[in-house]
């Protein structure tokens, strides 16, 4: 006989207990409005995900790996994707903004422009991509430095 697995922690139950009612009650209110829109907008997102987005980082990604070489494809590729993925995911929260898209109705609520969006993310994913490269190169040099030096 197997032993059984343990039940887990009474407060992780708790915890997980209290997210599903959470969610379920972010559900009930979310779909109480017009829930044909939600449930479109939800459909359409995963069907732009599945469809468009996903074949294009994807092709991205094989770009990536294929510039660096069989050297570094597995190290260096984290040292792209990673900063890829914060400066696509600012993107993807910040759109409207960034694009200016929402500059009538931002300036309506908060009284500001929306100039200064695009400067910033630009700015933001120039330091991730940097930080990332200098990592990297930090990485690269310390590997190279404690490597033995070939025989002749």
């Amino acid at each position: 006989m197997r032993p059984r697995p343990p039940l887990g922690n009474p407060f992780q139950i708790l915890l997980l207990a209290c997210s599903f009612a959470l969610a379920g009650y972010a559900g009930v209110r979310l779909l109480a409005g017009d829930w044909r829109a939600v449930a479109l907008w939800l459909v359409g997102a995963a069907l732009l995900h599945d469809l468009v987005l996903l074949p294009l980082y994807t092709l991205a990604d094989r770009a990536v790996v294929r510039g660096l070489g069989a050297a570094g494809r597995r190290e260096g590729t984290l040292y792209v994707r990673v900063p890829a993925a914060l400066s696509g995911l600012l993107l993807l929260v910040w759109f409207p903004l960034i694009s200016g898209m929402a500059d009538r109705r931002y300036r309506s609520a908060t009284g500001l422009s929306t100039d200064g969006f695009l400067a910033r993310w630009l700015l933001i994913s120039a330091v991730l991509f940097g930080g990332s490269a200098l990592l990297w190169g930090l990485r690269v040099r310390r590997a190279t430095k404690r490597r033995p030096p070939a025989a002749h």
